[in-house]
């Protein structure tokens, strides 16, 4: 006899029952019994709609390969996306939001478009498919002086040139 969908399970079975077939795997078995966990908080798609990610962008290291920043922006655009990857916020919703500052917001959105996970036309954000591999070079974001010393270009820059005296041609004459 096979059990009532008012029981609930037991640990003792061992297999299924027959009329799902033998040939599920453990696997699928186990996400069944979860699921008759808690039946009534099975996610779906409602009216609000439903945010997702690509089980890639985990699996294949995405999400490896973003920093924190790029993380935040990156999900909360997933969040606010339209079926089409479509969203509209304004980056003062997002700073405010994400408690970013503006010019972390510049650069992390710069490094989502270069990554080529979002696309940007001024006014809307698309969360674009994956690519077929995450970009191999990590972008860090520069926070320490060190940090600015070593890969931001006006930092480099600036102390090249306060390292050179000014003036004229002869060493301590000033000129470049």
């Amino acid at each position: 006899m096979l059990p009532s969908r008012e029981q609930p399970y037991s640990p003792e079975r061992k297999r299924m029952p027959l009329e799902l077939g033998e040939a599920f795997s453990d696997e699928i078995a186990r996400a069944l019994r979860l699921i008759r966990q808690a039946p009534e908080r099975v996610r779906r798609i409602g009216p609000d709609g439903f945010a997702f990610l690509p089980n890639r962008f985990l699996r294949d290291g995405f999400f490896a390969a973003l920093g924190p920043a790029e993380r935040e922006l990156y999900f909360l655009l997933a969040l606010a996306a339209d079926r089409n990857g479509l969203s509209y916020y304004h980056y003062d919703s997002i700073c405010s939001l994400l408690q970013m500052e503006l010019e972390t917001y510049l650069h992390t959105r710069n490094a989502l478009i270069e990554r080529d996970l979002i696309a940007f036309d001024g006014t809307r954000f698309q969360v674009l498919s994956l690519p077929e591999q995450p970009p191999t070079h990590i972008v860090r974001e520069l926070r320490t002086p060190k940090d600015f010393a070593e890969h931001d270009g006006a930092t480099i820059r600036a102390l090249v040139r306060r390292s050179f005296p000014r003036g004229g041609s002869e060493p301590g004459s000033g000129a470049p």
